[in-house]
């Protein structure tokens, strides 16, 4: 989202703008609390974790079966 965005004036008119604002505030709430907040990297240097993690890696992009 863009930084301006935050400075935009609302104008909420009615029940239905309302409860659309609302919504959107809500699952913008959801968004952020799924969001990871710290990456944990480590060293890996066993040559099967690292045959483990590729697979891994390879399936998740769809390059293997």
């Amino acid at each position: 989202m863009a930084t301006s965005s935050i400075f935009t004036n609302i104008r909420i008119r009615d029940a239905e703008t309302a409860e659309r604002f609302i919504t959107a505030l809500e699952a913008s709430e959801r968004e952020s609390q799924n969001t990871p907040r710290e990456h944990v990297a480590r060293h890996v240097t066993d040559a099967n974790e690292i045959r483990e993690l590729y697979l891994k890696w390879k399936r998740n992009n769809g390059n293997i079966n």
